[in-house]
């Protein structure tokens, strides 16, 4: 059995567990994990200590509610945008933002 000193002082039983992940998504994780120099128990350890200490994910989790758009209508707007660039036609910072607020 491996132990490790607690932040309250005693020495903390490890236990061992397992998990399921795609083989490439831990390739990658421990290869950036490396580089920071954290093996791959180290960085779910510190995910752990993160979750009780947050009461949650250490990290906002949810659904953006970004308007569906068409390739298409995506290229327009761009076009447009250079348009107005290109005419300096665009709107003053202070305006935009205003309306941005609005």
């Amino acid at each position: 059995m491996v132990y490790n000193i607690s932040k309250k002082g005693y020495m903390m039983p490890k236990i061992q567990t397992s998990l399921r992940i795609e083989e490439d998504l831990l390739k990658e994780s421990k290869e950036i994990l490396s580089k920071l120099g954290l093996n791959f128990s180290e960085a779910v350890n510190i995910f752990a200590s993160m979750v009780v200490q947050e009461k949650g994910l250490p990290f906002s989790v949810k659904i953006l509610d970004y308007p569906e758009i068409t390739y298409e209508e995506a290229q327009e707007k761009v076009k447009k945008s250079l348009n107005s660039i290109n005419e300096n036609s665009g709107k003053e910072v202070n305006e935009f933002f205003e309306e941005l607020i609005k």
